[in-house]
């Protein structure tokens, strides 16, 4: 951040005002000469993007799974978020991704990559934080991937073998006496599906740069990409997901956070996420600089 202070020059006529009252004193036709009024210094002026943050982001996951779905492995991925204050308590956030799998165990060349574009509303009311987002996702190889330059996806499940999706989520936070708590509700406007989560995390400062963060989260799907054609199933609890991250601050302004993970496949994802078992461990890490 950055403030221009314009400094008031007021000062120094104390002395040469002293020595011209000097020179009247004892003479009654002059009056005494009147001490100067002191000029206030102007406000202190800030640039209109002196309060803007910015944060990028690099990491790696051994593998990718979002809202329970496996979708690579062994991604490498890239992001970039503003945080740009609107008023006192209203902030935008808009933001980029990008990840793509160097190497998935997959008979034949499996390709994954997806690009993030988004952008967020928050509003601290005090007693909880609000949010509204929009994510606009692009999948350069189908929303399954590919193998040999042919989706990954089920031919009778056309959920699987999209290429581009769009969806609008609102949340809510709140901590409780240390534990952070956040539920949150996205419609999907390319498939007309819905879906809820409820997620949870205890950071546990252990020194001044080390801090570890037990987390859960489970989810609920109705018609969201249960590939019901295949499965029969429309809606249900499609995941718990339960990890443990270790951010670790390496200066003012740079993080490096490894974690690992479990996803543990429910209803609307056990018989699709094939790959990797219904159940799987897997981890990463991401490195944070912030400005």
């Amino acid at each position: 951040m950055t403030k221009l202070t314009f400094r008031s020059l007021a000062a120094g006529a104390a002395g040469s005002l002293m020595l011209a009252a000097s020179a009247v004193a004892g003479t009654t036709s002059a009056a005494a000469p009147k001490a100067p009024v002191p000029v206030p210094p102007p406000a202190e002026t800030v640039g209109l993007f002196d309060s803007v943050g910015v944060t990028l982001e690099a990491g790696y996951d051994s593998e990718y799974y979002f809202r329970g779905l496996w979708f690579s492995s062994n991604n490498v991925w890239t992001g970039a978020t503003l945080s740009i204050p609107l008023a006192d308590k209203l902030t935008l956030t808009p933001g980029v991704l990008y990840t793509s799998s160097v190497d998935t165990d997959i008979p034949g060349s499996f390709e994954y990559s997806e690009l993030d574009l988004f952008a967020g509303l928050s509003y601290d009311a005090g007693f909880a934080k609000f949010g509204l987002a929009y994510t606009y996702y692009s999948f350069f190889d189908t929303f399954s991937g590919s193998v040999d330059g042919a989706t990954f996806g089920f031919p009778n499940a056309p959920d699987s073998t999209i290429t581009g999706a769009q969806d609008l989520g609102f949340t809510v936070a709140k901590s409780f006496f240390g534990l952070n708590t956040t539920v949150g509700y996205w419609y999907d406007f390319k498939i007309n599906g819905q879906y809820f989560e409820a997620a949870f995390d205890y950071p546990v400062k252990v020194n001044s740069w080390l801090t570890l963060v037990p987390a859960a989260a489970i989810g609920y799907g109705i018609d969201y990409y249960s590939y019901a054609e295949v499965t029969g199933v429309n809606d249900g609890w499609n995941h718990v997901r339960v990890a443990l991250s270790a951010p670790i601050q390496l200066t003012k302004s740079a993080v490096l956070t490894p974690y690992i993970a479990g996803n543990f496949s429910l209803d609307a994802r056990d018989q699709i996420n094939t790959v990797k078992g219904k159940n799987d461990v897997y981890g990463g890490v991401k490195l944070s600089v912030s400005f």
